[in-house]
């Protein structure tokens, strides 16, 4: 059998975000186990060879680079499918919420979140267009859905009338590197990183639905509250509408200790989730939300949003808080500083709570919703 892939996030040189990460470990495991299929990927730029994971995986570059909603028409409902027209594959599966219109090849589309239909004023007005009038015809077309958690697959349920049968989860992974660390590695985290005083971590990309304009108020309180010596280190690149943030930091009593480290080696993120006296991620909205296992992986309590697929995720191993009240997040922060007991116990549900989840199965449910695809 002869399977096509958007790889389109599979991009060259730096580090994986999530939907490129969902990609890359689930393709990786799905190459492996059918050495008997031939997987094409489609890329929309040159490539990394490192993500040529088996000698049955043929590479493709499809061309415009696709990073813009004109493009995103020209290369998926142009090129990507005419290659699908001259070759014929028996499914053409998309890991990155994206698919076309224009072909007969079963699709098997994986929805991450449908943050665009609730919180539209995150984007420009362009993007929002696109996925207003794309993302449900995609959902409609696709033979197969597959959503990276209960909650995305509901949301797609309600949002568009797509019937639960026709939707499976598949959740992300924490990868093996993410583990606790020795108490020497975490001495030398704090002492580079926040001057070894013990430090909450946000990880994740700077942008509104990340919801960090309440996370920096809570923290400005916190510090008011308790006189706590601890810091808030935010790690991550900073991605679009990022300016409101900015001004909230700017406005901070307690500017000094928050430290915005930018994006961090894979190494170096293992250590600051390990070394991190919590792990505190609260944003709007989210269809998984690695950073929680990521961090549960490592040791790391965890603080998350009471919303969407952050409950599912944590799995009653984390603290929970309502993300659009500051005043919420505050009384969770004073908790974790004043209750050791808390922490403990999360930390020890967390270790267990992340077992939940495996690259290795959720490739698995891929396979079954290409099977699936293949059979119409």
């Amino acid at each position: 059998m002869h399977i096509a892939v958007n790889t389109r996030f599979l991009l060259p040189g730096g580090q994986l975000e999530g939907i490129g990460r969902f990609t890359f470990e689930t393709l990786k495991q799905l190459v492996a186990a059918h050495p008997e299929h031939t997987f094409h990927l489609l890329f929309d730029r040159a490539f990394d060879a490192r993500y040529l994971t088996g000698p049955n995986v043929v590479p493709h570059v499809l061309l415009p680079s696709a990073r813009h909603p004109f493009l995103w028409v020209a290369w998926f409902e142009g090129a990507v499918a005419l290659w699908l027209r001259r070759h014929r594959p028996a499914v053409f599966l998309s890991p990155d919420g994206y698919t076309t219109l224009a072909t007969r090849v079963p699709r098997v589309t994986v929805f991450h979140d449908l943050a665009f239909e609730h919180f539209p004023e995150h984007m420009s007005g362009l993007e929002h267009r696109y996925y207003q009038f794309f993302a449900p015809r995609f959902a409609r077309a696709s033979a197969q859905l597959v959503a990276v958690s209960e909650a995305t697959r509901q949301d797609l349920v309600r949002t568009y009338g797509i019937e639960p049968g026709k939707i499976r989860v598949a959740g992300n992974a924490a990868d093996a590197h993410f583990q606790p660390q020795p108490p020497a590695v975490q001495t030398a985290t704090r002492e580079r990183y926040a001057a070894g005083k013990p430090y909450f971590l946000f990880v994740g990309a700077l942008h509104p639905r990340k919801n960090l304009t309440n996370l920096l108020r809570a923290f400005d309180a916190f510090k008011q509250r308790t006189g706590a010596t601890t810091k808030l280190l935010i790690v991550g690149r900073t991605a679009w509408k990022a300016g409101p943030m900015f001004d909230v930091y700017q406005q901070l009593q307690f500017r000094h200790d928050v430290h915005l480290t930018g994006r961090v080696t894979e190494e170096e993120l293992v250590q600051l989730y390990a070394a991190a006296y919590a792990t505190v991620y609260v944003p709007l909205l989210e269809g998984f939300g690695i950073p929680i296992i990521e961090a549960q992986a490592c040791a790391s309590p965890v603080l998350t949003s009471d919303c969407s697929s952050m409950p599912e995720v944590a799995g009653g191993a984390a603290l929970l808080a309502d993300p659009q009240d500051a005043g919420a997040i505050t009384d969770a922060l004073v908790r974790l500083h004043q209750e050791p007991t808390l922490r403990a116990s999360l930390i020890e549900k967390g270790l267990q709570n992340v077992q939940r989840y495996s690259w290795q199965h959720s490739a698995e449910v891929l396979w079954e919703a290409v099977l699936a695809a293949a059979k119409k």
